[in-house]
């Protein structure tokens, strides 16, 4: 859905002091891990340089792997949205308190606030009319699409 996107050379954000966009992460041990984007309510999953959409996911309560992970889906993110990513809506169903503790030290070290944590059932409810497995990934984005307007008042 991208129609225009301006780069440095090296594949970096044109402007990486401008606002910071936030994102929506699926975290699912079945499907892998996914970044998307809601703009005006639109939401897309961002796929890497190789077209894949989907990460490996690693043991959910390894904060150094999941950090390596947050690292990635960023960096995802900024190149295809050209803008730096600061903030994300989460959605796992596959998050017990030691998970949840290792993501929220992944995100921090990351430099991605988390916005909110959400069941994917919950997420995929945002996203009615998307396919089942990208549904959570897309209504996680929406939600952070939603929170961070909020935030900007």
């Amino acid at each position: 859905m991208k129609l225009f996107q301006i780069e440095e050379p090296d594949g970096s954000p044109l402007e990486p002091d401008g606002p910071g966009m936030a994102v929506g992460i699926e975290l699912s041990p079945a499907k892998g891990a996914a970044v998307a984007v809601a703009v005006g309510g639109n939401a897309e999953l961002l796929a890497g340089a190789d077209g894949a959409t989907r990460l490996a996911l690693p043991d959910l309560r390894d904060a150094a792997a999941l950090a390596t992970l947050m690292l990635a889906l960023r960096e995802r993110a900024e190149k295809a949205l050209a803008r730096p990513v600061t903030h994300a809506v989460v959605a796992s169903d596959a998050l017990d308190d030691a998970a949840r503790r290792a993501l929220e030290a992944a995100a921090h070290v990351a430099g991605i606030a988390l916005l909110r944590v959400v069941a994917a059932g919950t997420a995929a409810a945002l996203a009615p009319g998307a396919k089942a497995a990208d549904a959570p990934a897309l209504g996680a984005a929406i939600q952070a699409e939603q929170d961070a307007t909020g935030l900007a008042r």
